[in-house]
């Protein structure tokens, strides 16, 4: 059965604290594990950027379900593909809190960010959200 990633930005509703986020994690990481589920999520100033991995009906199943999530809104899928083989493995909810200061370290990155993940810029160049969460994931 072929994998797939969705990756996908969106809002938070309101400003998470630390406990609040590691709730949703927790949540997260469970639904996942038991569907095959691999991925990375990225939380700056109320924005996330999630990459979704496994096989296509799990990760389909999934993506609706986050996006009913009442906890956001603006939800914009960035990318649906085919993958030769996971990126994300390793994590079945990989998760950084990126700041300010960490995405001025990564010049390439920092013009697409200016209170949270502009989608916009983000959007418009294929494969930039990809490095973006690769990147964190290499750094955890």
């Amino acid at each position: 059965m072929p994998l797939i990633h969705i990756i996908y930005m969106s809002t938070a509703r309101q400003e998470y604290e630390p406990a609040e986020l590691k709730a949703i994690l927790d949540s997260s990481a469970r639904h996942n594990a038991r569907h095959g589920i691999t991925g990375m999520l990225l939380y700056a100033e109320g924005c996330f950027i999630q990459v979704l991995e496994g096989e296509a009906e799990a990760v389909d199943e999934t993506y609706a379900r986050v996006a009913r999530d009442a906890r956001h809104f603006g939800l914009i899928e960035l990318e649906r593909s085919e993958i030769p083989a996971r990126s994300f493995e390793q994590w079945s909810m990989g998760f950084k809190q990126v700041t300010e200061e960490e995405i001025r370290r990564h010049p390439n990155f920092a013009p697409f960010f200016e209170h949270g993940f502009d989608p916009a810029t983000i959007g418009a160049q294929r494969g930039l959200a990809f490095d973006l969460l690769l990147l964190f994931a290499r750094n955890q």
